[in-house]
């Protein structure tokens, strides 16, 4: 297609953005670009990094994703998804490791999408995805008690486990000053919008919250007490450092962030087709969200990809086109140069506030109460993810939970391939209309199904079914549309062993995609095709 690879604001400008339309578009922006101020922050406390981080990602990826997205209303940005990975990244490699990860996630999403694998990402099984996501709304949850309750303790353990059992030999030193904050964040952002969707939940919270800590002296810890005062100019571009063991260390988090991101912007890029009832450009979304990041590394940012709910509230509030979204990054920027020193106030309980919202958002409870109740198979695959993602690593939950997707969908698949003699009444006799007899020494088997290795078991025992009293084999394979290397093998074997017990085997009914690849093999001849079933019959006659 021409247009795949064009960003969608080039030909929404070229066919012309009415005015009335740019005004909602900026409107909206400026909304957006509020509503992402405190969750940028949030989301890079919660990763482990300084708060400018957040802001510095928003502004610099995001306003690359809406200027070069496949994608009308996407709004870029760090997300909530990504806190679980950059953590432990940061434990890891620091943040030096966490931005060389950050840039060689962005060259593998730019390749992802060069080589237009957009498409590829929907086959990831759903349940797989609910798995993940509620295990990382778990882990968002666990590192925010803390904060919740303002609890005096030393650094957290790594894992989710060993945060729960430190918190449970500190929840005495609550702190009845954090614990109302908290609950005040968590209630305006809940309530409010039942009365009023003209102030954003998140940005009341915070001036509430940072009011009555700030008004009323309550001692309680700030973004500026614990990181500092927040920078309020972005910082000079520098390029990571990048060598061969570098890239050996941190390729795997870096292939995590690109599939994290990949994943996430398009689901998001989905969800608001839906609701614009338009069509991204998954691989041109893809390019955008690389080139994102990339930029986002060099001004020393973290992951970024497609944040839905941010996304929905600029379709909400009118955003159509691209315009939106860099608006958006250059609100949050004015903020930035304006108001930072202001923003160091904010009270750590309120974002923890606001990061439990997050986590109960993204929990998609409905989703993973309903997925339980499906297939017992599919049910294994959720919950081996989300235990997975909680207990150990993300990576491995991911990767653990696609091969267990793989071996569900080889033994649905094998399920479905069936492989019967041909009976009428219990005599064996052609099927359906056709009264032909089948002689006492022919046996014709009709097969029905994608023979490929989960299957390929049943075609070879046909072998057990043959017994000396036959001398001909007939294969129907009208009902299969594909057969593997390993389906090949299995009917090479039948053929060549009943040809050595002097039996003749032939096929009919093959489908015309299935006999071209039959005829690629050594042991295929073309006399083992027949048009039809009663085609074989006449040449057994």
């Amino acid at each position: 297609m021409r247009t795949e690879f064009v960003p969608k604001l080039f030909t929404l400008w070229k066919a012309g953005i009415p005015r009335a339309q740019l005004r909602k578009d900026i409107v909206s922006g400026v909304i957006v670009g509020i509503v992402a101020l405190p969750l940028a922050i949030a989301f890079a406390i919660a990763s482990g990094v300084p708060p400018d981080k957040g802001l510095i990602t928003a502004i610099v990826a995001g306003f690359t994703i809406s200027a070069f997205g496949g994608s009308r209303v996407q709004i870029g940005g760090p997300t909530g998804a990504f806190i679980v990975i950059v953590y432990g990244i940061v434990e890891r490699h620091g943040v030096d490791g966490l931005i060389t990860a950050t840039f060689l996630a962005g060259v593998l999403l730019v390749a992802l999408g060069l080589l237009r694998s957009g498409q590829l990402l929907k086959y990831f099984p759903h349940t797989l995805i609910v798995g993940f996501t509620a295990g990382i709304a778990v882990i968002i949850l666990s590192t925010q008690v803390k904060d919740l309750l303002g609890l005096r303790m030393d650094a957290l353990p790594s894992g989710t486990v060993g945060k729960w059992m430190a918190y449970a030999g500190r929840f005495h030193t609550a702190d009845p000053y954090a614990i109302v904050l908290a609950v005040t964040a968590i209630a305006l952002i809940v309530l409010l919008p039942k009365v009023t969707r003209a102030i954003p939940g998140p940005l009341a919270a915070i001036i509430v919250c940072t009011g009555l800590a700030w008004g009323l002296h309550w001692p309680v810890e700030t973004i500026a007490g614990r990181f500092g005062a927040i920078p309020d100019t972005l910082p000079a571009p520098r390029v990571p450092r990048i060598d061969l063991a570098t890239v050996r260390d941190l390729l795997q988090p870096a292939l995590a962030i690109a599939l994290l991101g990949a994943i996430e912007s398009l689901l998001s890029a989905v969800v608001a087709d839906g609701m614009i009832g338009g069509r991204h450009r998954s691989n041109m979304e893809l390019v955008a969200q690389g080139g994102g990041n990339m930029l986002s590394a060099l001004f020393g940012g973290i992951p970024a990809t497609g944040a839905i709910a941010r996304t929905a509230t600029n379709v909400k509030n009118g955003g159509r086109t691209p315009v939106a979204g860099i608006v958006h990054a250059l609100t949050l920027l004015v903020i930035m140069l304006v108001a930072a020193p202001l923003a160091g106030h904010i009270p750590l309980a309120c974002l923890a506030g606001i990061l439990a919202v997050v986590a109960y958002n993204m929990s998609e409870w409905r989703s993973f109460v309903s997925a339980l109740k499906s297939d017992r198979y599919d049910a294994a695959v959720l919950l081996a993810t989300f235990f997975i993602t909680v207990v150990f690593d993300l990576v491995l939950a991911i990767e653990v939970g696609m091969v267990l997707a793989a071996f569900l969908f080889m033994k649905r698949m094998s399920d479905i391939t069936d492989l019967r003699p041909v009976m009428v009444d219990g005599n064996e006799a052609l099927i359906e209309d056709e009264v032909a007899r089948i002689p006492p020494d022919v046996r014709v088997f009709e097969i029905s199904g994608p023979l490929f290795f989960g299957a390929a078991q049943k075609f070879q025992d046909v072998l057990a079914e043959i017994n000396d009293r036959q001398r001909m084999l007939v294969l129907r394979l009208r009902n299969v549309p594909l057969i593997d290397g390993t389906g090949m093998h299995r009917l090479g074997h039948i053929v060549r062993e009943l040809e050595r017990r002097r039996k003749r085997v032939l096929l009919a009914d093959v489908d015309p995609r299935v006999a071209v690849e039959l005829r690629k093999q050594d042991w295929f001849r073309e006399d083992l095709l027949v048009p039809t079933v009663q085609d074989a019959l006449r040449s057994a006659g």
